[in-house]
């Protein structure tokens, strides 16, 4: 049993003197900064990049190199004869080299359109990786109070068993001067046993919710770290700020974009060709030879009558619009009625934690009256041991209320996105 206690005592009171501490607010900005999601942060924002370098393309001219050679069953020929005139048939294979160059003039704003279309959707994609994110939140939160948890439950178990020890001593004085019943200290003995299990028993959980909590926030986190407890005053009035409502805004800003491209795709386009070849035969088909040539002019291509279809494609496209507003006051509704009932909660620990208090103060007095009857041998060590539980068991219950109260609170506030 003492090399036991030794160990315990090594685990749980050494490390104390030296001990690395973390605040939840920490693990908030380091979910953020080392969550393999939040890569796809930076990710979005050079592939966004290349596509709008990409886009710009399009207002820069495009060079074809084009070449063909063919050979055909039948030609041009004149059906009648021209005196004095000789003219040579065509030959049947035919060689044609062009480069083409192509640059476009007038598209009614669509590539400065689809250039802003694609900004929309940067920032829309990237809130909703932030939104994923901030979904972490309340994960983190169930695993920091559930380490502060068994954090209270080793410390009041570690006041039990330093309680149980001085008794002890009390009770094998009390044994070897006839006092106490022997056997008395034996009941003791065997509780602290007891006690120690629960004590092993505690760290293992710890451990394996530390390392679930490393995982999270991708820091290294020494199994003897210390949770800090946070402080909060909440805002009951406080409006809902959570990014969820920006999101709704950014995919709004997302339809307009889209409008406005979806419009100017039905303006007319303009553009300007070149082009120089070198072929037999070349623009002059009665010339049987190599020659080469150029073109150049432009070309309009504009969709006057459409069927109404881009009109009504845009008109789609303002329903969505309406969609995200109502999806935006379902998402304010749940939270609102997630807040009060969080809300509820909270009022409720805070009565229990006033109950416990006072429960403590009563079984405190009860556990002295017991220490002082086992001390005259009135009554036996199992006795004074489930007075010594009693008072645990009201403390256990205020340190958890504490921490849930901690928990609800943490709860709320992410809820609320404040």
């Amino acid at each position: 049993m003492k090399n036991i206690a030794l160990i315990l005592l090594i685990l749980f009171t050494i490390p104390m003197l030296a001990q690395e501490e973390i605040s939840l607010e920490k693990c908030y900005n380091l979910v953020t900064t080392n969550y393999p999601l939040a890569k796809q942060h930076e990710l979005l924002a050079k592939q966004n990049s290349l596509d709008i370098e990409t886009i710009k393309t399009e207002k820069l001219p495009s060079i074809d190199l084009a070449g063909q050679a063919t050979y055909q069953s039948d030609v041009i020929e004149f059906p009648f004869s021209i005196p004095n005139i000789t003219v040579e048939p065509l030959n049947k294979d035919q060689y044609k080299a062009s480069l083409n160059v192509n640059q476009l003039i007038y598209a009614g704003g669509i590539v400065n359109a689809t250039i802003d279309l694609k900004k929309a959707n940067l920032k829309t994609q990237q809130k909703e990786v932030a939104v994923s994110l901030y979904s972490l939140k309340n994960k983190i939160n169930q695993v920091y109070f559930s380490i502060i948890l068994l954090q209270e439950k080793t410390a009041l178990l570690t006041s039990k068993i330093k309680q149980l020890e001085a008794k002890l001593k009390e009770i094998k004085a009390g044994i070897k001067y006839g006092i106490i019943l022997p056997a008395s200290d034996q009941v003791l003995e065997a509780e602290i046993l007891k006690i120690e299990q629960q004590m092993l028993e505690t760290d293992l959980n710890r451990t394996s919710l530390i390392a679930t909590l490393s995982s999270l926030i991708g820091k290294d986190l020494d199994n003897t770290i210390k949770l800090e407890k946070p402080s909060y005053n909440l805002d009951f009035n406080s409006t809902i700020q959570r990014p969820e409502l920006n999101l709704f805004e950014l995919r709004k800003e997302q339809i307009n974009k889209t409008e406005v491209l979806t419009k100017k795709q039905k303006a007319p386009k303009l553009v300007g060709f070149a082009q120089g070849g070198y072929g037999n035969p070349g623009l002059n088909m009665l010339d049987n030879s190599f020659q080469s040539y150029y073109i150049v002019g432009l070309k309009l291509n504009w969709n006057v009558f459409d069927w109404n279809a881009n009109k009504k494609q845009r008109q789609s496209i303002k329903i969505n619009k309406d969609i995200i507003d109502t999806t935006s006051e379902v998402f304010k509704l749940n939270t609102t009625i997630e807040l009060e009932q969080q809300k509820s909660e909270i009022e409720k620990i805070t009565t229990f934690i006033a109950t416990d208090q006072t429960i403590i103060e009563l079984r405190k007095k009860v556990l002295a009256t017991a220490a002082s009857q086992l001390k005259q041998g009135v009554i036996t060590s199992s006795a004074y041991i489930t007075e010594l539980t009693n008072l645990y068991e009201a403390e256990n219950n205020l340190s958890t209320h504490q921490t849930l109260l901690l928990m609800s609170k943490a709860n709320y506030q992410v809820t609320k996105g404040l």
